[in-house]
This record gives C-alpha cells, structure tokens and sequence, in this order.
C-alpha cells in the first residue's frame, strides 16, 4: 500500500500498519487530513500484507479534532447540509470500528472531542502516560457528534461518562485506565511499540476483534430503572448550574434516547443533537470566545517584537492583591521578592500566601511539603528596595496613593537595571501621571489584576501615553506565562472593566429614583446571567469606593457622569457592604437581608421627591442595564480606550462573570442590534438625563447599519 500522504506517514511492520498523523501544528481534523486517513484505511483494507493497523500521532496531540474555526461560517439555512457532513464522520468512525481489519489507538499526546471518538471507534487503546483524554465539546457549545455520547457510557459507565460530556472536564490517561477508556497506560517511548504488540495478539487470535468492537460492550450500561433515575437526577443538576446554555441538555438528550441497541441509529440522532448545537447563537458565541481567549493580547503594535525573558518578579506589598499575586509567581516557577514596610507585614503576607495555597492542599492536588518547598527555593522576602536590583520585573499592590507609589517608583529607578519593567498594579491612579517621576516613562504600564488574583482568569494590561511597545510585549508573554487572558487598554479614568461595569450597572440608580424595587433589579440581572445583581456588587466592592470612584468620574469625565443623588444618600449613611456588616444588605444573620438603614433612607428620599413605587418588568431592567453598559463601550471605543470589541467582551466574561453564553457585552448588542439600542438610549435620555444620551458612535452605527463585530 501507499506509505506517504500529506498528512500521514505509513510504515509497515511484518504485517502491522503504522499510521503516524502529522498534520502540524495540533493535528487538526482538516480536509486534507481527512481525505489521506480515509483514503489509507481503504488501502490498508486492500492489502493482503496488513493484517492490522497502529493509529498514532505526533507531538502533543493524538487528534485534536475538527478545526473549529469553521463552525462559526455555518449558516443556520444550510442545517440540513450540515447534518450529511457531520454524519459523513461518524460513519468514518462507525467503518474503522465495524472494519475487516482490527485498529490500535497509540495515545501519544491529547486525546480530545474527535480524536477521542475516534480512539473509541478503535478496537484498543493504548495510551502514553499523563495524556489528557475527554469530551470537552460543552464548553464551546457543542456536544459530540460522531458517536461519543454513545460509545463513552458503554467504555466507562453512564455516571462517569454523563460528567465528562456535560461537565467537558478531561481527565489523565491514568484515571482513563482505571475507568476502563483504555487498556494499557505505558511511557511515552513504549508506546508504539506496545500497541504493535496489541496488534500481534489479534492477529494471532487472542484477542477477538468483533469483541472489542466498543458497541458491542454492553455490560456497563444500566437497567432502565437505573438509566431513568440517573438522567434525571442529572437535568436536576444540569438545569440549576447550566442556565442559558443548551448542549448540556442537548447532550443529556443523546444519553437518554440513545444507548440502544441500533447503535448507528442513536449516533444519526448524537449528530441531529450536534447539529441543533452548532447553528445556535449560543455555540457561536462560546466558539468566539474560545478563539478570541487564544489570540488575548496578540495586539498589531507589538507584532514580530520579541518580549524579555523575565525569570525573578518582585512583589511589592504583601496584602490580599500582593499575596495572591506570589501565589501566581510561584505555581509559574518564577523567583519571587516580596517586599514589604516592616517584618511584621510580610510575616502576615507570608500567612496570606499560605492561605491563597489552603485550597488545592485540602483538596490533595498539592502536599504541604510542596508549598513549603516552593516558598524556600523561590522566595525571598525583605524589606529593602536595594534588594530589587537584580529583578526582570517590579510589580507594585501598595497604597493606593499617588505620591506614595511615586516616591517608590523613583526610588527604584536608581536601584534597577534600565531594562526593567515597572507594572502597577493601580485600580484608580492615572499611569500616565505616575510614570512623570520616570527618566524613562517608557518602562511603567499598568498590570491590573482582579480580586482573588490567583483565581481571576483576566490580566487588564494598561499602556499609558509613553509605555513602550517593549514593555508591552513583555508584559502579555508574562500574563500569558502566569496564565492570565491578557487583555490590552489605554489608560483613562478606570480603565476599560471597572468604567464598562459601571456603565452596565449605573443605571440601577436611577431605576430606585424611580421607584422601581431593587429586589426586582437583583432578580433580573441574575436571572440574565450575571454572578449577581448591582446591589450585592455594591456590598461586595465597598459602596465608599464606589462612591469615590463616582466622584472622580464626575470630576474627570463631566456631567454625564454626575453622582445621582441617590448615591450621595446612600454614601452618608456609613454602611459601605460587607466590610462594615452592612450596605444595601445587612450580613448579620444567616442569610443578607435587605438593611433597614438604607431601605428607610432611600424612602425618606423618594417620599420628598413625590415618588411612588413604579413596577416594571424584569425586561425593561435588563434592557435599561444593557443600553447603558452599551453605551460606555462605544463612548470608550470613541475615547481611544479599547477599540477591538473580542478583547471589551472577554474582559467582561473573565473579569466581571458577564454570560459567556451570551457572547459579550458588545455580542449583544450586535445581537439586539444597534438601532434598536440607540432607540432605547434616546427614550431613556428623554426619561431620565444625559447620563443615557448616545454615544455619537451608536448614532453612526444606528444610521449605517453597523455591527462591532465586522466577521
């Protein structure tokens, strides 16, 4: 038989067929690809001399499965097309597996989506050691569609499998092997020889070929009784934790329809399912995110320009912010100084880091004796700058005071190496004005991470006036190295996340002032997908900084941005949220409750403005919320904030927990569509003042038909 196609090199060894996919760079279920496996197994079927076959890949990747940047092109109108493509491949995996001659998976690398399904379609698997294995097609939108809702229960169980497929978790090949996925788990440099050695034995007859076809494994599957009170105790599950998402269910329905004996029939019915998935706005949205995660940060300013190597990071402040941080610096095998006033703080910023690591010990991904390792090889703590001499990076979480950072920063501008780069970890302070006490502005940029530091997924990468593109480079290689989603803004009165949530959750006020309950206004935005509703985010971030933030906005950004009367009401009542016991809730029970201060200061309010309780729908809440916070982003693209719309959306997702099954903020308003939200702005601007009056962006793009997202 041909032993060179484009993407697969063939080798024949006293009757064994090596199949070695090389399709760079992950192994990609192309076209190309596609045509060359389809076209060497026909071979292979042909040819007297093979009596099996080895399937392998090369590098990291076993199958990466299909090439998903093709989904988003799939028109709703061609579904029915779509379903002949999309069965065209579980056929494939339907022939390898009902095929005249025995196949051998060797797992060399990530085994995920397809490559699995077809692993599975395989009548052995053999993986190589710590490889990942799974169904993750959930977390973009997507369920299997090529027989892996139907072979997976049958190879490890329906619980196991349910988890897997509607959870997208993977797991090591290790578990795959206790859980029965595979048959044998061996070292990298075994591994092919080991499934060759698979492959004699059906040949020699050992192993039945028929037998281990996955269908016909049917001993794991439940009664009925059993299947029935599974499934639903998983829509249970699924419909309290899964809200707005559709493949969990779609996926639960596969299970539940299909494990039957027609295995062909119940995989046609997966691919319907799939194909329901693909052509939802919902699939399009998380496929979007998916792709827009991977290219975070990739900026043109900074395109060919090679980042520094950073190796040690100082850390100055060892507060909650400082000792998260630490805890990203050395999971990511950095050095680390930690710098702080006195040894008393860094005594309790040492304690804060242990804290930050309190987790993953309970939950025995780590020993203690891991940690403690950690700390003594990587970190050092001091309380002298001099000892900032020989770092890559300065990292800066102290207090949140202009003259102070400054008086740092130019202390250490004279202590390190001119190379280094100055990242503040600022909330609030304008970096452009920091960066004046420089020689070399150039060096300062604004590294913004988000509380808790070492859970938060978003890095907010801020460039002042005079920020390098070097310092910048470096900065995204670093977040990316700490794996944060590095999101890149201009400098501005509170960035890009902090300025667009307050513009999302700003007009909560003014629906108070109208009388509107504030229950009705939590109920709503949760009900839409948020993490919470405008109050209990409030509490949470302190009603006093929200108040100051307020008033710097005010002072800064003019009279759209006046602190609504309410606010000041609010403000002089000292309850600041959950630091002080109480804000818009009272945290002294159990449960919050609404606190009776702010309830009785607010109505105090209303009454002397003749105000009387309003109702409304929770729709008209969300839509005020939403033309609000649409609103902020077009007044900040118009600003020279941020002007790539994937990047304001996934800072949103990751940094503030808007849906990401709704795409974004700006998603959805190309969704809503931008007549309809000018509109809206228009009728809100008449109701309640400037604060809602349109960008002149929105207008532009009403008039013309504009979305933000162009493809």
């Amino acid at each position: 038989m041909k032993t060179d196609y484009e993407t697969i090199k063939v080798e024949i060894n006293d009757g064994v067929a090596v199949f070695t996919i090389n399709n760079p760079p992950v192994n990609q279920m192309s076209p190309q690809l596609n045509q060359d496996f389809a076209e060497a197994m026909t071979e292979a079927y042909g040819d007297d001399d093979v009596k099996a076959i080895v399937l392998t890949g090369t590098g990291k990747n076993f199958i990466a499965g299909a090439d998903i940047t093709k989904f988003q092109k799939v028109d709703p109108a061609d579904k029915d097309e779509v379903v002949k493509r999309v069965s065209a491949s579980a056929q494939f995996i339907n022939g390898i597996e009902t095929g005249t001659k025995p196949v051998v998976a060797a797992i060399n690398g990530n085994c995920l989506g397809g490559g699995l399904e077809t692993a599975m379609g395989c009548h052995y698997r053999v993986a190589a050691q710590g490889v990942n294995l799974g169904q993750p097609e959930v977390q973009i939108g997507l369920i299997p569609g090529a027989g892996g809702t139907q072979r997976l229960p049958r190879l490890i169980g329906l619980p196991n499998a349910i988890e897997m497929i509607t959870v997208g978790k993977p797991i090591k090949s290790e578990k795959g092997l206790q859980r029965g996925l595979v048959d044998e788990v061996v070292p990298q440099e075994k591994l092919v020889e080991t499934a060759i050695k698979a492959a004699r034995r059906f040949i020699s007859g050992q192993l039945n070929q028929k037998m281990r076809m996955t269908r016909n494994m049917n001993m794991r599957i439940p009664s009925a009784a059993e299947k029935k009170a599974l499934i639903d105790f998983t829509k249970g599950m699924t419909a309290a934790k899964a809200k707005g998402y559709i493949a969990p269910f779609k996926a639960i329905e596969a299970i539940e329809e299909g494990l039957g004996y027609d295995i062909e029939a119940d995989i046609e019915r997966e691919v319907e399912l799939f194909t329901d998935c693909l052509v939802s706005d919902v699939a399009h949205n998380l496929i979007g995110i998916f792709l827009n995660t991977r290219a975070a940060g990739r900026v043109p300013r900074i395109k060919g320009i090679e980042p520094a190597k950073i190796k040690k990071v100082a850390m100055l402040g060892g507060g909650v912010m400082g000792s998260g941080i630490i805890n990203l610096l050395l999971k990511g095998g950095f050095e680390a100084v930690l710098w702080d006033i006195n040894d008393e703080a860094l005594e309790k910023g040492v304690a804060a880091l242990r804290k930050t690591f309190a987790y993953p010990i309970k939950k025995r991904k780590m020993k203690q004796a891991d940690l403690d390792a950690m700390i003594e090889n990587q970190l050092t703590t001091t309380t002298s700058l001099e000892d900032m001499k020989d770092v890559d990076l300065v990292i800066e979480a102290v207090l949140e005071d202009m003259k102070v950072k400054q008086d740092i920063w130019k202390k250490l501008e004279g202590i390190c190496r001119p190379d280094v780069i100055f990242g503040t970890n600022t909330s609030a302070l304008p970096i452009r004005e920091m960066a004046t006490i420089l020689e070399d502005p150039g060096r300062m940029i604004g590294l913004h991470f988000f509380n808790p530091a070492d859970r938060m997924m978003l890095l907010e990468i801020i460039c002042a006036e005079k920020t390098s593109d070097e310092s910048l480079a470096t900065s995204v290689a670093f977040a990316r190295a700490i794996k944060k989603i590095p999101i890149v803004v201009n400098d501005g009165p509170g960035f890009y996340v902090s300025r667009q949530l307050g513009g999302l959750f700003g007009g909560a006020v003014f629906l108070s002032a109208d009388g509107v309950d504030g229950a009705l206004m939590e109920e709503a935005m949760m009900e839409f997908g948020m993490p919470m509703g405008p109050a209990t985010l409030a509490d949470l971030t302190g009603i006093d900084i929200n108040y100051h933030v307020g008033k710097t906005f005010e002072k800064k950004l003019g009279e759209r941005y006046k602190v609504h009367p309410i606010t000041e009401v609010v403000y002089k009542t000292g309850c600041y949220g959950r630091k002080t016991g109480a804000g818009y809730f009272d945290y002294s029970g159990d449960q919050p409750v609404p606190n009776q201060k702010v309830v009785d200061a607010v109505a105090q309010y209303l009454k002397e403005q003749g105000v009387k309780p309003k109702e409304i729908s929770k729709q008209e809440v969300i839509d005020l919320m939403l033309a609000s916070g649409i609103n902020e982003a077009a007044y900040m693209i118009q600003e020279g904030i941020c002007d790539r719309p994937q990047d304001m959306d996934l800072a949103m997702i990751y940094g503030t927990g808007f849906p990401p099954y709704r795409g974004g903020i700006l998603r959805y308003a190309d969704k809503w569509g931008l007549k309809n939200v000018y509109e809206k702005l228009l009728e809100l601007e008449k109701q309640y003042g400037v604060r809602f009056k349109p960008a002149d962006l929105i207008k532009e793009m009403a008039e013309s038909g504009k979305t933000f997202y162009t493809n």
